[in-house]
């Protein structure tokens, strides 16, 4: 199936980008531990959401205007030592920790078989290397020292 830029690109780049991902080819099987389903998928989102600046801002505001309306008594649904907001917070917690683990299995599933597809090819790259190096050395004459 190829994507948008090969199709726009030389039948040459094409070749030589495929070449280039050969050493991610034999781990192209692999699927997550957790499996790609929708409660899995939808984790990894919301555990990537908490992490969020906007999401940070967003439940410090809440907090503070809580806090804010109980203390100033326009309210008296959580008095001061604020239960409620601590059972939410701790709710909260409670879910979003596991989600936060789950995504992070998730990450390290799909980089080991690219770390190893990397670790391969600077392999490959180190061996051609060498016997690039071996070539030229074959192929240049020895110098002669003049007295």
């Amino acid at each position: 199936m190829p994507s948008d830029i090969e199709t726009t690109q030389s039948p040459r780049s094409t070749s030589a980008e495929r070449h280039s991902y050969r050493f991610h080819t034999p781990y192209l099987h692999l699927q997550s531990v957790f499996g790609d389903d929708w409660f899995a998928l939808k984790a990894e989102a919301f555990a990537r959401f908490f992490g969020t600046p906007s999401f940070l801002i967003a439940q410090t505001v809440i907090v503070a205007v809580w806090i804010l309306v109980n203390v100033l008594g326009l309210t008296t649904f959580d008095i001061y030592p604020f239960i409620l907001l601590n059972l939410a917070i701790s709710l909260q917690v409670a879910y979003t920790a596991p989600l936060i683990l789950l995504a992070q299995t998730r990450q390290t599933d799909r980089d080991a078989p690219h770390a190893r597809a990397n670790a391969e090819h600077g392999e490959g790259l180190h061996t051609a290397s060498e016997k690039r190096v071996a070539v030229a050395a074959d192929q240049t004459p020895p110098v002669q020292m003049l007295r």
